[in-house]
């Protein structure tokens, strides 16, 4: 377990991409299974705009954060708090939708 951990701690893109597309399938899955007819078309397509968008905008755009404010004061983070919301709430949730469309066009 200690060598996974220290993989992942190694490699923090290839962690978060992976981490994100995971994150994204997990969540469109438990979200079908409360309507207990699962589309795995649907659970590809999220995790696969989760794969391309959202895991490499996350690693930057947080990465960018903690460059221009770096810290953990509660200033600073009510800051990297309040970007986070006014910046990339509206673009991933754009991004979101719009890959929602265009990876639905291909089905």
């Amino acid at each position: 377990m200690n060598s996974a951990w220290a993989i992942f701690r190694s490699y923090p893109y290839i962690s978060n991409v992976v981490g994100y597309t995971a994150l994204f399938a997990t969540a469109d899955f438990i979200q079908q299974t409360h309507h207990f007819c699962i589309d795995w078309g649907q659970t590809a397509r999220v995790a696969l705009i989760g794969l391309c968008f959202h895991s490499n905008f996350n690693y930057h755009w947080l990465r960018a954060l903690e460059r221009m404010f770096p810290g953990g004061r509660t200033k600073r983070i009510s800051m990297k708090v309040f970007l986070d919301q006014l910046i990339a709430a509206p673009v991933t949730i754009s991004a979101f939708y719009i890959g929602e469309k265009v990876f639905a066009f291909f089905r």
